[in-house]
């Protein structure tokens, strides 16, 4: 591994992405860490920072999922910020953004100004509630996706408040990795007939779509509607955690 000039580490081989150019439109959660993932995979990623920084206040050298991308700092509300993007996104075949839903378009690089530079550009979206819908301009976070879906009510001891997963069930389960799914299957249709796609990945689709071997289980009369009472769930001996003589745990 080998560091940049702006501190994030570069991957050590081409990877099967290498040559794939992608725009991240820098955000927090799952938006970088599937931009990470791209990268990862060899593409070269370049991130558009805003001045001030983003959201959360991580020193950059610790950010692991700011490694092997490059850095650009443009404002997108000044008067040439929207060009400068659109500028790189010419030479691009993929874009990601986090915003809410119509902010993209409000600041001019949105699908349609894209993918007029562009046609074969796959622009990634990455919303919690996804772009259209009832709940698309409720504020949410990544607690409350999962809690809708039921996927949080499956975690933790019976009797016991559900246990929260950090941010690993919905985020980056339920949000990054559908994402990055997406935008790879839509590179591959790109490639073959010269088209582009708009790839609409929300965290409560793609969370509700990771529990669907549970609910067929449920249905099949394999598995209870309660915690702990399962295979998977601490409900049987073998697949549990136990305290050890040291203080800690044994899984």
């Amino acid at each position: 591994m080998a560091v940049t000039g702006n501190g994030n580490r570069e991957a050590s081989g081409p990877g099967p992405l290498a040559g794939v150019r992608v725009v991240e439109l820098a955000g927090i959660g799952p938006g970088p860490f599937a931009a990470m993932l791209l990268a990862d995979l060899g593409a070269d990623v370049v991130r558009v920072d805003r001045p001030g920084g983003g959201g959360l206040a991580v020193d950059p050298a610790y950010d692991i999922t700011n490694r092997s991308k490059r850095s650009v700092l443009v404002d997108l509300k000044s008067a040439d910020g929207p060009a400068r993007v659109l500028d790189l996104v010419e030479r691009a075949d993929v874009l990601l953004e986090g915003f809410r839903p119509g902010v993209a378009e409000r600041l001019g690089v949105g699908p349609a100004e894209c993918h007029a530079r562009n046609p074969k550009l796959v622009y990634g979206r990455m919303t919690g509630w996804g772009q259209e819908g009832p709940l698309a301009e409720t504020a949410g976070h990544d607690i409350a996706y999962i809690a809708v879906t039921g996927a949080l009510g499956m975690i933790g001891n019976p009797g016991e408040p559900p246990a929260v997963p950090a941010n690993l069930v919905g985020d980056y389960a339920g949000g990054s990795l559908y994402l990055v799914i997406g935008v790879l299957a839509a590179l591959h249709h790109a490639r073959a007939t010269g088209t582009g796609q708009v790839v609409d990945a929300a965290i409560v689709d793609g969370t509700a779509h990771l529990t669907a071997m549970i609910h067929g289980m449920m249905a099949a009369g394999g598995w209870q509607d309660r915690r702990g009472a399962n295979l998977l769930d601490g409900g049987c001996p073998f697949y549990g955690t136990y305290e050890t003589s040291d203080g800690q745990y044994m899984a």
